[in-house]
Order: structure tokens, then sequence, then C-alpha cells
């Protein structure tokens, strides 16, 4: 018999009414509350006003502002698209006044670029506003910005939100903020202001493929040079040359052969055995170059060490490989159930074949360029085989952050003998980045005990924190340089001081344009190898430790 009355459910669930008192006291309270701080109406949540209008028709009024890379990057987007009639503003370097910004008017509990690039924005039009005495009406009708969003598990794909609000919360309603990525996507009458064409696109590759080598080249002199500030004078020469090259739509291959030349005359010493730190990690933060992640870059070089720096050329190859790769699987479901998923592409083969197109000419930009300003050496990798290696611990669909090409990276550097020291920046709480730092990169470390793996988070105010970790790790990345520096010497039967003259008499080993064949990880190690005619070195010798792999 079911029971009929309160008191029968009572007894049968004594716990019932004390938790229908609690309830009671806690609305109570909740209400009382509500009146004392004037909150009875409903709260008005935030709506994201969106689609917003950027017409062609605006274009010749509007600013487009963007940023977020390196100031080599951003310079040369600038000079590039003002040569195809944008009126393009690249912003400055987020600093600690954008990070405080950012957390004035951003949402709670987000992660450290968020904070960075969302207070530059507010920053910019604060100083718009405050300094330069324009209305917020002309800021508001004359300005707008575009982002990259980003992949699902990554809070960036939410920033053009994020943005939004912000800069709503600071006082500039109805700014417009677009998506880069959703460009293709969007009605012409709502983004027509900015065009994919084929104008668009080669500009935007010439710029970020020029800026990448001349940043490969920046980093492979400075730690080198014997004048301090002759190499970021030399690459400051370098930037006014291809941004004028791209302003006139003048050749930038023949820009960056002066550049070369400009370089050129920057003198190095390469026979200082310095350890050789790769930087991974979560996009933002290993691009950045300022207060984001601590100057990171700059505060290795001040350490003693030559870093090797992502490019975007490698970030755009990843990207597309991921394309290529859900294309494919989405291929394979449309055989397999035609009817649930033809509607995903119906032209999937043309879309196949503008990827690897961009493959292709990613790879064609970078190397041309690369060749023409003197970088040797440098090769792109290849995503197939990054896929391969990684597969063991990252599943290809896994494509949060950069996922599988960040685990091969680390397996490569210390199969191959690349780098003495691997670091992985990352903002505090980014979960794809994180997922794979202290977690896969664990198992990796594991099985192969010579990594030097070192991961650091990100936060804006833990500096100290930051480089105390990167200074252990340096400890034994500076201990195997100056191994592999004198085993080249006793191996070559030379002497330190005789390896020096033998270098001061070779102008081409006084020139940054010089790099010797990679045979160990340190640069001055196989300098040495190079100087005594020993090609082969130690190259045939397996690394210890790594034969069972």
């Amino acid at each position: 018999m079911q029971p009929s009355t309160r008191a029968e459910k009572s007894a049968e669930s004594p716990g019932s009414s004390v938790v229908e008192e609690i309830e009671r006291e806690v609305r109570g309270f909740e209400a009382e509350e509500r009146r004392r701080l004037g909150l009875e109406a409903s709260p008005e949540h935030f709506r994201d006003a969106n689609p917003q209008r950027f017409t062609k028709e605006d274009r010749a009024r509007t600013t487009v502002l963007f940023g977020g890379l390196t100031e080599m990057h951003d310079a040369l987007l600038e000079a590039g698209l003002a040569s195809i009639g944008y009126g393009a503003k690249a912003l400055p370097r987020p600093d600690t006044a954008s990070l405080q910004y950012g957390k004035e008017f951003g949402n709670r509990a987000q992660c450290n670029p968020t904070y960075f690039t969302v207070g530059n924005l507010i920053k910019h039009l604060v100083h718009l506003r405050d300094a330069e005495g324009m209305s917020v009406e002309d800021i508001v009708r004359n300005h707008v910005f575009y982002t990259l969003g980003s992949c699902g598990p990554c809070r960036f794909g939410t920033y053009i939100t994020e943005y939004r609000k912000a800069v709503r919360d600071a006082g500039f309603e109805g700014f417009r903020v677009f998506d880069l990525r959703k460009l293709a996507g969007q009605k012409p009458a709502e983004a027509g202001g900015v065009e994919l064409d084929a104008r668009f696109f080669a500009v935007f590759f010439k710029a970020l493929m020029a800026a990448d080598v001349i940043n490969a080249m920046g980093y492979r002199t400075r730690p080198y040079e014997t004048t301090p500030g002759a190499t970021d004078r030399a690459l400051e020469d370098c930037k006014t040359i291809v941004c004028d090259a791209l302003l006139r739509r003048r050749s930038v291959l023949r820009a960056l052969r002066r550049c070369r030349g400009r370089l050129d005359a920057v003198e190095v010493d390469r026979l200082q055995p310095k350890p050789k730190v790769t930087i991974i990690g979560e996009f933002w933060a290993m691009t950045t170059e300022g207060d984001g992640n601590y100057h990171l870059q700059r505060f290795l070089e001040a350490e003693g060490a030559e870093c090797e720096i992502p490019l975007i050329a490698t970030w755009i190859l990843y990207e597309i490989w991921c394309a290529e790769h859900t294309l494919h699987e989405r291929m394979m479901l449309r055989r397999l159930e035609a009817d649930r998923h033809r509607s995903e592409s119906e032209t999937p083969l043309s879309t196949l074949f503008l990827l690897r197109l961009g493959r292709v000419a990613t790879k064609l930009f970078f190397h041309s360029f690369a060749k023409a300003v003197g970088l040797e050496g440098w090769r792109l990798p290849d995503m197939g085989q990054i896929a391969e290696k990684s597969r063991e611990w990252y599943p290809d669909e896994l494509q949060g952050g950069e996922g599988p090409m960040e685990v091969a990276k680390v397996i490569d550097i210390v199969t191959k003998r690349k780098a003495h020291m691997v670091v992985s920046v990352k903002p505090f709480g980014c979960m794809p980045s994180s997922g794979v730092s202290d977690g896969v990169q664990s198992l990796v470390t594991a099985r192969y005990p010579e990594t030097n793996f070192c991961p650091v988070e990100t936060s804006g105010d833990g500096s100290a924190s930051v480089y105390s970790r990167v200074q252990m790790a340096l400890f034994r990345a500076r201990a195997k340089a100056l191994e592999e520096f004198e085993a080249a010497l006793a191996a070559s039967g030379l002497e330190a001081d005789e390896a020096l003259r033998r270098a001061a008499a070779r102008r081409r080993m006084r020139s940054p344009l010089y790099y010797p064949k990679r045979l160990v990880a340190c640069t001055a190690a196989n300098a040495v190898y190079e100087l005594a005619g020993s090609i082969r070195g130690p190259a045939s010798t397996p690394v210890p430790g790594l034969a069972r792999r």
C-alpha cells in the first residue's frame, strides 16, 4: 500500500523534512540578500550581437585592427594589408597593463592569452578615447578588430564572444569583432570588408613567411654576435626593407636578398659552446615575445642559450594537415553512411585539392624566402611523419592545441640530437596543452630518459617561479653542450685556441649566414667538426639509451 499522507511519507523518509527545511532557509536567505543588494530583478545576461556588419563600402573609412604574433609578423602584415587597400594597424605588443585591462573587463578564470589579447584591444581603444580625444561613436564606427578562433577544446575558440563582451563592458558598445577563420562562411553583407581573394592570400603568405625567416635568422645570430645589439639593429633594418617592398608592391624575394647583405655585416663567433633550447607549447604563449610569456626567448638568451623558435609556417602546415585528416575521415563516412553525411561536403575532392595546394604554397614560399635571406639548413617538418611518430602516445583525432605535433617534436629532438633542452610553455589552465605537456609527455620522457623536458605555465604574474624552473633545466643543458664541445675538440685533435684561430681566418665562419652541418646539438661542436674536416664526427654512433627505440 502506498503512503497517503505527508506524515506517512516523512515516517518512511525521515530525512526529507530536514532537507525541505534547509532548502526553504536557503531560498529565504537568497531572497533577503537580493533585496539588500538591489538584485530583485532578473539579471540581464549578455547576448552576442552576431553577425555584425562590415562592408566594402565601410573599408575606406575603417581601420582594421589586429595583432598577437611577433612584432616582425605584425609589422609585415600591416604593410602588406595596406598595399592592397586596407587601413590596417597592428596593435602594440601585449604588456602587463593589457593583462590588467583584460582581468578588469573579462570573465573570471580564463587563460592567460585571453586576458592579454582582449586587454590589449581595450587598452588601445581607451588610448584612442582618452589620449587622442576620439569619441566613442567614431571609434566604434571607424574601427574593426580581426582575430583567429581556435579548436574545440581551447577556450580561444570563444574569444570572439569574449572580445565583444569585454569591449562593451569597457564602454564601447557595438564595437565590431570578427573571426578570420569564419570569414568564408559569412555573408558578404556582414563581413565583406575583408575579402579572402588571391591578393589577400598572396600578401598574407608573403608577410608571414618573410617574418618567419627573418626571425629565425635573428635567433640563430644574436647568441653568437661579437658586438652586442648588432643583430637587433640589423633586424630593424630588415623589417624596414621588407615593409617598404610590401607597401610598394615590389619583390619580397629581392628585399630579402637585401636583408641578407645587411645581416652579413654582423660578425659572429660560432665557437661559443651554448646550450640549444627548443621552445614548444601553446601557440600564443610560445609565439609572443613580451610579458605574456615573461620574455622567455630573451631570458634564455641572457642565460647563454641559443633558442630554436616555433615558426608560423609549421603551425599553418599542422592546421592544413588537421583539415586534410578530418576530410579523409568524413569522406570515409560518406561512403559508409551516405544518407547521414551527404550534406557535409558535396565537393570533398575539390576541398582536398585546395588544402594540398595550400601545403605546397606554404613550403614553396618558406623555402624560397629562406634561401634568399641566407637561412641554411632549416627544413619544415612532414606532418605525416609527425603523426606517425606520435600515434603511439597521442591519437590523430585529438587535435586540440598542437596535439600530436608537440609530442612528435620532443621525440624528434631527442632521437636526432637537435637540442639540449625543450621548454614547453603554456598558459595556466590551458586544457589541450596541459594535457599534453603534463600528461602524455611524462610517458615520452619515461621512454626517453635523456630528454631534458621543462614544462612551464604562465599566468602573467609568476615570472620568478618560471625563471627558476628554466634555470635548473638549463644547468643540465649547459653541461651537455660543453661535453659535446670538448668531445668535438678531442675527436678533431684541435685545441680551443687553435680552433678559434682557424675560425677567425675564415670570413665565412664569421658570417651569420654560416651555420655548420648538424652532427650534435651544440653549434660550436658542429663548427669544430667542420673546421677539422671531420664531417662524419659522431653521427654514426648511437645515442646512449635510444637503441631500444
